[in-house]
């Protein structure tokens, strides 16, 4: 989150340049497009990165489907590590008894290199809680990754990737909720085996080839006492890519062209039913006619939905990157052809330029992308069926003819400029402007604080942004980095696709353009980082985010509600659109490492953080996020040994 472009949300979701979390992780050549937060999917081990490169504006046509921001990432290896063995064990303990393992190990013998690594966590706060309270809102999560290299010849090489992870955890509770005995929970699972191989073709070309195969399964299990509604679902996702790139030199150009091939099955089960009379009553402002067959408090039933389907993509792209002189031209071109529930194709151009001023060390910028990204996986064949139509007011259904409507992906048209500046060498300033003009644009409705997701479309969106970055590299152990972030998304509704419950959605339908909760008008983070030839070592950070857009509620309802009345001071109901208020997060962090004749050998740090322990909130009965709380202060030690 110190680079600018994102916009910080709960339970480690990103909203990257006003998107709602349409990122791909690309690890060592397989594509990851999941959505890989807390709630609804495992993340990515940070331990086992050797490189990250992260791409928000001027995306090369290789990579495509959902790249609102793509991080390419590099694992480590044991390869030319000069070592049969190395590796490290570090234990780490913080507040909320959290406490964490992670164990790695690696090293080369002959043409063979390896590298593994294990992490472990427990906490009583596994995610951002949804009370001030933290009530039901313990778990666990273990990770494993292998990486194997083999040497095949002088212009030949092989590479194994294996990584598989589960977490298991409560969902945190409402007081009302708690109250009731509600104990529902979720279980997470994911394994991914990758096969690459490289061949040398020159001195000036190279061609890779990268077939994966990844698959999650989710799983909320519910409980006796749920309320306001109880739910159940399973859901598993796989995905098999085949990649290949081929790369080569020519002159003053700078080619790679590649094809990719991706076949992606689903199955889903969902079931869910109202339990509290208070909700959804017929008497009720807010009564939602369609709902009453599922209210278990009133002699309905449960809905059931149970289904299954697999999908195909096909995509290939040119691209060149051309130096003449101080210009720098970046063409690339990217076709993608889209095949499930709905079809779509487009062409893609991808062009950026590049003016070097040598004399001032100065670079301008400018780029053109068309992209087509692709509808998240998770619960599509449930937000896309006859059977949840029912679930949908008749006023939504309406607008679609009486029909659900089917989300198509989204089409953006991506226009930025921007430059980098060198200060004398010791410092350099990079800033951007960016605008997106989006249709169809993807979003998720959230069910009930779950991590159930339905998959939306609205009709159109205009993205407007600015960013900024200013770093400060190493001098006498001082570096630091400032960065800033602003945007603003607009939206035009009405929905053209997808599920979306709750009477809310009468109300955007008639609002006309709304500002979505994507929307913040500045985040401001900064760091520094001191570190001495004794080996001790210090930082700290600030983020300063004016707040996302929350629920227009009724602040004397909210004032009589028990679960929400205490977070009002924490949001502003009057501003127009409403929004969460503006917070400042300081973290700090301390230690020391030893080091003999130049090898780490152990290393010991105290981090705080939230050190003010600054009461704030993500969210705030936003329709597409729930209600979500900032981690209160949290004393952490953490202690390393390297072999």
């Amino acid at each position: 989150m110190s680079f600018p472009g994102f916009a910080a949300s709960a339970n480690g979701a990103i909203h990257p340049r006003g998107a709602h979390n349409q990122m791909t992780y690309v690890i060592d050549g397989m594509p990851i497009s999941d959505q890989l937060t807390g709630a609804f999917g495992n993340g990515i081990d940070a331990n086992i990165v050797q490189t990250i490169e992260l791409f928000t504006g001027n995306i090369p046509a290789e990579y495509g489907s959902k790249i609102s921001g793509v991080a390419h990432i590099t694992s480590r290896s044991g390869l030319n590590s000069g070592r049969k063995l190395f590796g490290s064990t570090e234990v780490a303990a913080a507040q909320f008894d959290q406490v964490s393992n992670v164990t790695q190990a690696g090293g080369e013998t002959g043409r063979f290199g390896y590298f593994a690594s294990v992490s472990l966590q427990k906490s009583n706060r596994f995610l951002d809680q949804v009370s001030l309270d933290n009530l039901h809102n313990g778990g666990n999560a273990e990770r494993g990754f292998a990486r194997l290299d083999y040497q095949l010849g002088s212009a030949d090489f092989l590479r194994v990737n294996l990584m598989a992870g589960r977490s298991s955890f409560q969902l945190a509770n409402l007081r009302s909720q708690h109250a009731a005995g509600q104990d529902q929970r979720q279980l997470l699972r994911d394994a991914a085996v990758s096969v690459g191989y490289v061949h040398v073709i020159g001195p000036a070309a190279t061609f890779d080839s990268t077939s994966s195969y990844r698959t999650s399964i989710a799983q909320l299990f519910p409980s006796a006492g749920d309320t306001p509604v109880t739910a159940a679902q399973a859901r598993h996702l796989s995905n098999l890519t085949l990649a290949n790139r081929l790369s080569w030199l020519q002159g003053r150009h700078e080619w790679r062209a590649g094809f990719d091939y991706q076949h992606f099955p689903l199955s889903e089960n969902f079931s869910f039913g109202i339990t509290s009379p208070a909700f959804n009553d017929p008497d009720s402002d807010g009564f939602i006619p369609t709902l009453l067959a599922f209210d278990l408090s009133r002699g309905g039933s449960l809905f059931d939905f149970s289904g299954k389907g697999a999908g195909n993509q096909f995509s290939g792209f040119l691209q060149d990157k051309l130096r003449l002189g101080p210009w720098v031209l970046q063409l690339g071109l990217r076709y993608d052809n889209y095949r499930f529930l709905v079809r779509e194709d487009q062409w893609q151009p991808r062009l950026g330029l590049a003016y070097h001023v040598q004399r001032t060390g100065t670079v301008f910028r400018a780029s053109y992308n068309r992209v087509l990204q692709t509808p998240v996986n998770e619960n599509l064949l449930l937000s896309n069926s006859d059977e949840s139509a029912v679930l949908v007011l008749p006023e939504v259904r309406a607008t679609a003819g009486g029909a659900l409507i089917r989300i198509r992906p989204e089409r953006q048209n991506v226009y930025e400029v921007g430059l980098q500046q060198s200060l004398k060498g010791a410092a350099s300033l990079n800033a951007m402007f960016f605008r997106k003009d989006i249709t169809n644009l993807h979003d998720n409705d959230n069910f009930f604080n779950t991590g159930i997701i339905f998959p939306t479309a609205l009709a159109r969106a205009r993205v407007r942004g600015a960013e900024g970055r200013i770093s400060v590299p190493e001098r006498r152990g001082l570096s630091a980095s400032a960065s800033f972030t602003h945007y603003s998304v607009i939206v035009d509704p009405p929905f053209t696709g997808g599920l979306f419950l709750g009477s809310t959605a009468i109300e955007l339908l008639a609002s006309g353009p709304f500002v979505i909760d994507h929307d913040q008008k500045l985040a401001v983070h900064t760091v520094a980082t001191y570190r001495s030839r004794t080996g001790f070592w210090t930082s700290g950070s600030l983020r300063y985010d004016s707040g996302l857009v929350s629920n227009p509620s009724d602040p004397d309802e909210v004032a009589q509600d028990p679960d929400y009345a205490d977070l009002l001071p924490y949001v502003d109901l009057a501003s127009d659109p409403p929004r969460v208020k503006p917070r400042t997060i300081i973290d700090l962090a301390g230690g020391y490492e030893r080091r003999k004749d130049g090898v780490r050998q152990w290393e010991v740090a105290l981090q705080v953080s939230n050190a003010t322990n600054r009461i704030a909130l993500y969210n705030f009965q936003s329709i597409f996020s729930g209600t979500r709380l900032v981690q209160p202060r949290t004393l952490g030690l953490r202690l390393r040994w390297y072999w």
